[in-house]
């Protein structure tokens, strides 16, 4: 049976891809001042996880090969077996030459392989010269992008030197494939480097445990999307313990990454900021009993989009019990959702699903 985990890969590792010197420091030696008035700035994004002060030892992602020449977000790209990272000898404070120089690869080929999508809603990076744009890419050492237009020349740069300074700050997870998908968005919106850096470290205190070795934050929201899919339709979930599919693995990717494999860009910024406001909402202390009585719709959750994710496997209940006979066939479906869902009507689902289901379902983290 294929794995759930091998949707997130889409390309074969580069050995022609050179390492640099690392240009990230910078935005980690800045002004302290601007530094701490952007990272107050981007405190909306700063959503806590118990798992986030973890002293698990650091994680690499595994390298191995798959179809070349494909974009980051291509559903059609053939699925990798090890998609897990590996576990590293390095202390869970320091970051060796030796990883980071690994890190460093990995990343440079996820941001030369970036999609652009972003481009119609960021006209002043996608007018960014070819002069500028070749400066930003010799800056972070970034080869082999001769094939792309400047402004996604200057988006892969930008990749680079934030992905590898969010490796150095955070050493213990350094850089697993996925999270250039999480941040694409970010700094397409963002367009200074360091307030987009800030922002992906606040970003990523709720989404690093999606790239923890030991899967527990992974393993942790699939049980979530699990009980949903039970309470709100036990026929379906019977079929899916007939099939040995109850643990929803099917959803691996959609967990990991946010949905943003299956959403266009549009999309995926509406679905985040709506999950950002709930997640806002519960710091601001508006409880179930509060907000009953500001409106009669859904309480914040800070597990929205399992909701989301669960209702768009709802939205294909019929197509799996009458058509699907194994995982594998579900995993299909669940990846050739890109491009096909409604996010509006995801959301109504999934709101619709929290106010039927938000008592019944335990997420203790």
């Amino acid at each position: 049976m294929v794995s759930a985990r091998e949707s997130l890969s889409s390309e074969e590792r580069s050995p022609d891809v050179e390492d640099s010197d690392d240009p990230s420091s910078a935005l980690l030696e800045g002004d302290d001042g601007s530094g701490q008035a952007t990272n107050t700035d981007a405190s909306a994004l700063n959503t806590e996880s118990s798992d986030s002060d973890s002293s698990e030892d650091p994680e690499v992602i595994q390298a191995s090969s798959s179809s070349e020449g494909r974009e980051e977000n291509d559903p059609d790209v053939p699925l990798k077996e090890n998609i897990s990272p590996s576990r590293t000898d390095l202390h869970p404070n320091q970051c060796s030459g030796e990883n980071f120089a690994t890190w460093q690869r990995i990343i440079r080929v996820d941001a030369v392989r970036a999609n652009s999508e972003w481009i119609p809603y960021s006209p002043s990076q996608a007018t960014v010269s070819e002069l500028r744009a070749c400066r930003a890419a010799e800056a972070v050492g970034l080869k082999d992008y001769d094939h792309l237009e400047p402004c996604r020349v200057f988006h892969a740069a930008r990749l680079v030197a934030i992905l590898e300074a969010y490796a150095v700050y955070d050493p213990e997870i350094g850089y697993c494939q996925g999270m250039s998908d999480l941040l694409s968005p970010i700094i397409a919106v963002v367009t200074e480097d360091h307030e987009a850096f800030w922002c992906f470290v606040g970003f990523m205190r709720k989404a690093r445990h999606n790239f923890r070795l030991d899967e527990v934050g992974i393993r942790r929201q699939l049980n979530i999307v699990s009980k949903i899919i039970k309470c709100k339709d036990s026929h379906l979930y019977r079929h899916l313990e007939k099939l040995q599919a109850e643990d929803c693995f099917f959803v691996y990717r959609m967990v990991v990454v946010l949905f943003r494999r299956e959403l266009t860009f549009e999309q995926t910024i509406c679905l985040w900021e709506v999950m950002w406001a709930d997640q806002a909402a519960i710091r601001a202390g508006i409880g179930k009993s509060a907000w009953s009585r500001i409106r009669q719709r859904a309480p914040p959750t800070e597990d929205l989009l399992l909701y989301a994710i669960a209702a768009s496997v709802l939205q294909k209940r019929k197509l799996i019990i009458e058509k699907y006979s194994s995982t594998d066939e579900i995993l299909r479906e669940c990846n050739s959702m890109s491009g096909q869902l409604d996010v509006w009507k995801l959301l109504d689902d999934a709101h619709n699903l929290v106010v039927n289901l938000h008592d019944k379902i335990e997420t203790p983290f």
